[in-house]
């Protein structure tokens, strides 16, 4: 007698077959999947949308981007609509849901982030937006008008660490380092590091001569209407690398060749820490210690304003300014022990980026990964043959 007739009955029972519309859904739910998990493990496509990281980066580079290299983000905001960042594409509605957020958590990396390397990151000022107007930094629009204008002017919304806007800048200081800058030119740990060949910022150069052939400059890599603007009839602001200066000062119509920096001492309010006790600008400032995890800082009137954001904002700490002191979740203390490393990133275009030295350090769980090489780049004002910038397809960055 077969006492597994069941088994019989259920091989030989014919098999429903898939319909072609369920074949396709199930082919496109796993596409869905798979590039997801490609996405957030391991590498993602961003656009350079600005000219903050010329001449390493230019506007219309597409990269690809290491989530392998410092180790991948898990998702803090973990439901969201695939492949939307923030917002949905058509309808510019929220494309995640906040009412779920884990904590912060990172896989195993192949590597620390080092000085000097290009990385993409959430934007630290990022945690509060202005729907409208959201090219510009929330805070620095309160600073300039008060915050009860700007909210009564704009919608205003709170976004979490993974679901803030994409950044991409070098990373000039790692945890731990002291960094300042004095005319343009950036120290660390009292070491003065000059720009490299990607680097540029502003000069004053004179002509002995008004009768100048600019196509020379042109051949040198300069691009007339962008690099090169009149201040007077023999003087004209350049931007370059001091690589590409160093050339333009040796021919014999230069008179004179000189950086463009702020003078010393003549104050930006809108660089960080935006106090004023710090006569500081974009080109001299500093000393500033970059917070290194497990690093104790003493808390007083010099601390406070470099690393109270840090402590509050970024570690979810709770401060409060008492007699004598301050408060820390409710415990009086004259110090605070960081619980993350910390980064200051800038970009190559020195004079057009904002970027650490206005808003300050960048938390590591802030970073998303590293920049690898450039896959496509696309010129919007190139000729119907020249759009494609051919020579920068697959290039490193570095």
């Amino acid at each position: 007698m077969n006492w597994k007739f069941w088994q019989k009955n259920k091989d030989t029972a014919p098999k429903k077959k898939k319909t072609k519309s369920r074949e396709w859904f199930d082919a496109v739910v796993f596409a869905v999947i798979a590039a997801t998990v490609i996405r957030v493990f391991f590498i993602e496509a961003y656009t350079i949308p600005t000219g903050s990281m010329e001449r390493s980066l230019l506007i219309g580079d597409f990269l690809f981007v290491s989530k392998v290299n410092y180790g991948a983000r898990i998702p803090m905001t973990p439901v969201a609509f695939p492949f939307a960042h923030h917002t949905m594409p058509i309808t510019g509605t929220k494309a995640y849901y906040d009412g779920i957020q884990w904590k912060y958590r990172r896989l195993p990396g192949m590597q620390d982030i080092k000085r000097n390397d290009v990385v993409v990151f959430n934007f630290p000022d990022g945690d509060t937006v202005a729907l409208e107007a959201q090219d510009r930094d929330y805070y620095d629009m309160v600073r300039s008008v008060g915050r009860q204008a700007v909210h009564n002017q704009y919608t205003i919304v709170s976004r979490p660490v993974d679901k803030r806007e994409n950044y991409i800048k070098r990373c000039i200081g790692i945890s731990g380092d002291i960094l300042s800058m004095s005319n343009g030119l950036v120290s660390i740990n009292g070491k003065p590091e000059p720009m490299k060949n990607t680097g540029q910022i502003d000069y004053l150069v004179k002509f002995k001569t008004s009768d100048v052939n600019f196509q020379v400059f042109e051949e040198m890599g300069f691009v007339i209407d962008r690099d090169i603007s009149a201040i007077s009839q023999d003087s004209y602001n350049f931007v370059g690398t001091p690589e590409m200066m160093e050339k333009v000062k040796k021919l014999d119509f230069v008179a004179a060749v000189n950086t463009r920096t702020a003078v010393p001492g003549a104050a930006e309010p809108n660089v960080f820490p935006q106090d004023p006790n710090r006569k500081w600008n974009a080109d001299n400032w500093g000393p500033v210690q970059i917070p290194k995890k497990g690093w104790t800082v003493k808390l007083d009137s010099a601390s406070m304003p470099l690393y109270q954001r840090a402590i509050t904002i970024y570690e979810g700490n709770k401060l409060e300014k008492v007699a004598g002191g301050w408060k820390i979740n409710g415990v009086k203390t004259d110090s605070y022990t960081f619980k993350m490393d910390y980064y200051w990133m800038m970009g190559d275009n020195r004079h057009n980026s904002l970027d650490s030295r206005y808003w300050g350090f960048v938390p590591e769980d802030h970073v998303v990964g590293k920049a690898l090489f450039i896959w496509m780049s696309y010129d919007t004002n190139g000729s119907f043959f020249s759009k494609i910038r051919w020579n920068r397809l697959f290039r490193g960055i570095h």
